[in-house]
This record gives structure tokens, C-alpha cells and sequence, in this order.
């Protein structure tokens, strides 16, 4: 089995589909989406997202829930 991301942080794979210019405002992480997509912001798949948007110095396209 191949797995290329396995050995990378969530800021390299972030940089790495920015490169290969994938639309990170299309995709969503959160374990309790809402039904219109929009993030929690408090679930482990949030907080690790968010974090690695930050290390990685890439805007967060995430919409979260107000």
C-alpha cells in the first residue's frame, strides 16, 4: 500500500494541495458539519485544520458556524 501523506504534517499536506492548486474552500474536516457544510470549529478535525492552516501561513477557507 502507498500512502504519500502519511509521513506529513497537516501543514506540508496543506502546502503541498495548495501547490497543486486544490480549493481548500470546497472540502470540510468537521466530525459535526452542519447541514449546509459549514465547521463546528470545536471538533478534533477543526482544531488540527485550523492549526494547520496557521503553521502552514495559508488562509483558512473554512466556513464555520457563527
Amino acid at each position: 500500500m502507498h500512502a504519500p501523506l502519511i509521513e506529513m504534517s497537516k501543514a506540508e499536506i496543506i502546502r503541498a494541495g495548495t501547490e497543486l492548486g486544490v480549493d481548500y474552500g470546497l472540502t470540510v474536516s468537521c466530525y459535526q458539519a452542519d447541514d449546509q457544510g459549514r465547521a463546528c470549529g470545536r471538533c478534533d478535525s477543526c482544531r488540527l485544520r485550523a492549526e494547520g492552516f496557521r503553521t502552514a501561513s495559508i488562509p483558512d477557507p473554512t466556513r464555520y458556524q457563527t
